[in-house]
């Protein structure tokens, strides 16, 4: 369906469509509501991390048509569009539309447009197109010129920049929810785990538990494009407070509580990322195949199939290898006595076989159900000796704290972020609300 009708209604400003989409006259810079951004990542742009898709407030532009300029359209992408379509719509000639998505290749991945960028079209006074910018979110804009019979195609790509916030909120359902009406994203989630993996249930969080984060957050112009390090952080769980600082030193950085202790512990408390535990550890539970009660000696955690397994800590491999029951499973020997073993996995991660070295986090397999299992799961065991050890009850060891001159350094980050990490949820939340902000 083409996306204009006719040259003059181009020129008339606002065209009237379908609610599901909008092609509006627009100056150069008319601010919108836009709730987040779905980034595409070309090949020749810098890394990003993608937001959520955007949330174009069509009834607000038409409310607006009336203070618009004319001979300007603004045309988005929509799902299985393309480029040239869309250069199409906006009224270039085929052969025209075909130059210019070549110009633009030379700039961005033309085949990997998603729906979301946008696309400004300016005409002369015959109404023939003259000028059109891609805005890209969250890399910046290629315009292209007309110049007599060729067009000037210039990218400008908008720099990226990192500005410290802080965000605040109460669990009422879940973290992600949490997180998601404070306007942020699930890859801010998966930071927080990892900060308090070693000391916070994460399949145990309660209504009314509470956080702040104190993170920088990337930003290039004015799109939203991920995150960089959690820098502090607080968690109230069932009544007790955590509080975590990031302290960075040479090539390697870590979490450590205000007195200078480091939230890493010999053990992780989970091997996968957040999800939930289907079976706990039991003398005595009832097995599902083969129907009689047996001992369970680990920790069944459910979770599609793929999912990545880690290692809970540094160590050898002892065992990748497939057995009836077990499905194929990886042992790791941690300490002379301590080893930990990753049962019922689809398939082994590369390289993990008898004698390979893992540190803590790596990912050695991925979720299954192979052996005796009725669905996708891992079941993850920990042995001291040969006795079995409930891997929710693990005490962990922790490394050696700060000394000298990283010590008085953390001290001062301490002092200058704890102030930050005062603020009520509430309040935090509404300040990182998504704010009004110019299109162009």
């Amino acid at each position: 369906m083409s996306k204009l009708r006719t040259i003059g209604e181009r020129l008339g400003g606002a065209l009237r469509r379908q609610p599901a989409y909008f092609a509006i006259a627009l100056p150069l810079a008319i601010p919108l509501l836009l709730a987040s951004v779905t980034l595409q990542q070309p090949a020749a742009m810098p890394a990003t991390t993608p937001a959520a898709a955007p949330v174009l407030r069509y009834a607000e532009l038409i409310a607006a048509s009336a203070q618009l300029p004319d001979h300007s359209v603004i045309l988005p992408i929509e799902a299985d569009d393309t480029l040239d379509a869309v250069l199409l719509s906006g009224g270039f000639t085929r052969s025209e539309s075909a130059a210019l998505t070549t110009e633009f290749a030379k700039s961005i991945d033309v085949r990997r447009l998603r729906p979301g960028h946008l696309l400004r079209f300016h005409y002369d006074l015959t109404g023939k197109p003259d000028s059109v910018q891609l805005k890209i979110l969250g890399w910046g804009v290629v315009e292209a010129l007309r110049n007599g019979d060729r067009f000037d195609v210039t990218p400008r790509e908008a720099p990226v920049r990192e500005i410290e916030q802080t965000i605040s909120a109460r669990i009422d359902s879940s973290l992600y929810e949490a997180l998601r009406n404070a306007g942020e994203t699930p890859q801010l989630v998966q930071q927080l785990v990892d900060v308090f993996q070693w000391d916070i249930d994460f399949f145990a969080l309660k209504k009314g538990d509470s956080f702040s984060v104190v993170v920088k957050k990337r930003f290039s112009g004015s799109d939203a494009v991920g995150y960089g390090p959690i820098t502090a952080a607080r968690f109230t769980h069932e009544g007790t407070t955590y509080e975590a600082f990031r302290c960075e030193s040479g090539d390697r950085a870590g979490y450590y509580t205000a007195s200078a202790t480091p939230l890493r512990k010999q053990f992780l408390r989970a091997p996968l990322a957040f999800t939930r535990i289907t079976s706990t550890f039991s003398n005595r539970r009832f097995h599902p195949i083969l129907h009689y009660f047996r001992p369970h000696h680990g920790v069944d955690y459910g979770a599609p199939t793929g999912t990545p397994v880690m290692t809970t800590a540094d160590g050898t491999v002892v065992e990748a290898a497939y057995s009836r029951g077990e499905g194929n499973i990886v042992r790791i020997r941690h300490t002379s006595r301590i080893e930990t073993s990753y049962l019922h996995l689809s398939r082994f991660a590369k390289g993990i076989k008898r004698g390979t070295k893992v540190v803590q986090g790596q990912v050695i397999g991925y979720v299954g159900m192979t052996g005796l299992a009725t669905g996708p799961h891992l079941d993850y065991r920990v042995s001291d000796g040969g006795a079995w050890l409930d891997p929710l009850k693990l005490k962990s060891i922790t490394p050696d704290p700060l000394h000298g001159e990283a010590l008085r350094e953390f001290r001062g980050n301490v002092a200058r972020l704890l102030p930050r990490l005062a603020s009520p949820p509430n309040q935090m939340a509404q300040k990182s609300a998504p704010k009004r902000r110019a299109l162009f």
